[in-house]
Formats: structure tokens, C-alpha cells, sequence
């Protein structure tokens, strides 16, 4: 049994891995694309997810640095919650998993999915307010899973907190013992 748990613990480390991986290339291509918003307009149409906002820019640049920052901020976040993630599990004992690192590393990841989940709900709302002057539609898939981020910073909380309970009960037994 501990030779298929250590597996897929393994099989979810490449997984964490190739989804940073992949987070990062996103975040790095959206910053490309801002950059080149600002510089070169005209060849927006051809780089990555075609995310051609030079309406936005021509009518109101604050309105449109507003929303690319969103766009930004989340995407960063994004990329740094799965580095939250492979440094917990690089660091992960599975023979003593409840220790102060681990804890630590669980509250951070709820409270990093929060701040994804409340930055983008944010923006979905302040695109909402967008929406009769711009097209805000491309921007939607930023931010359509902001209530998802913001259930699973709830639910990675609670584990977080049986987690420092179960760091103060086997220090507690190792002090006894």
C-alpha cells in the first residue's frame, strides 16, 4: 500500500509541476502582450490568446490598465499558488506529515486562493460595469472561476487549521513520551 500511495504522491507532483510550468508561461505570455499593447498595437491580433484590448486603450488607457492588471495580478497569483504548492509537496514527509512547515504552507494556500478568488470577483464586477461601454467578453475567461477559488480558500482553510491542531497534539506527545 505505501508503494502506490508514494506513486501517486509522485504522480501529483508532476501534475503540480507541469500546471506551474504552464501558469508561468501564461503569466510570462500576458505580460508580453501587455508590453507589446503599449508599444506595438498593431500585431496584438497575433500573439498569445489574441487578447486585442486596443479599443479599451484608444478610448480610456486607465480603464484598459485597470483591466490588464487584473488580468495580470490574477495570472501572477495563479502561478504563485501552484509554487506554494510544489514547495509543500518537496517538502512534504508522508511517514510525519503534520509539522509547522506543512501548516504554514496550507494556510498560505488558502490564503492565496482567496486572494485570486476575491481579485477576480472584483473584476468581474468592475468588467460588468465595463460592459455597456466595452467589450469586456475575451476578459471573462480571467476571471469565470472566482467563486471556485473563494470555496476552496474555505475548504483549504479548515484543513489548514486541523493541520496546526495536529502539529500542537504530536508535539504535545513528543514532549510526553
Amino acid at each position: 500500500m505505501k508503494n502506490q500511495s508514494d506513486f501517486i504522491f509522485k504522480g501529483l507532483h508532476i501534475v503540480a509541476w507541469i500546471i506551474f510550468v504552464g501558469l508561468c508561461i501564461e503569466a510570462g505570455a500576458l505580460l508580453v502582450n501587455f508590453i507589446y499593447s503599449i508599444f506595438k498595437p498593431e500585431i496584438v491580433g497575433h500573439l498569445y490568446e489574441k487578447l486585442d484590448l486596443s479599443q479599451m486603450y484608444a478610448v480610456n488607457k486607465w480603464v484598459y490598465f485597470g483591466m490588464y492588471s487584473f488580468i495580470l495580478t490574477i495570472s501572477f497569483l495563479k502561478a504563485y499558488l501552484f509554487y506554494i504548492v510544489i514547495k509543500l509537496l518537496l517538502k512534504l514527509d508522508l511517514a510525519q506529515p503534520f509539522n509547522t512547515f506543512v501548516s504554514e504552507q496550507i494556510a498560505q494556500l488558502s490564503y492565496y486562493a482567496l486572494s485570486i478568488g476575491l481579485v477576480s470577483y472584483i473584476a468581474r464586477q468592475v468588467a460588468r460595469g465595463l460592459n455597456n461601454e466595452f467589450d469586456v467578453a475575451p476578459l471573462e475567461k480571467f476571471w469565470a472561476d472566482s467563486q471556485a477559488f473563494i470555496l476552496m480558500a474555505a475548504v483549504i482553510y479548515v484543513i489548514s487549521v486541523i493541520f496546526a491542531r495536529g502539529v500542537e497534539l504530536q508535539e504535545e506527545n513528543d514532549l510526553t513520551v
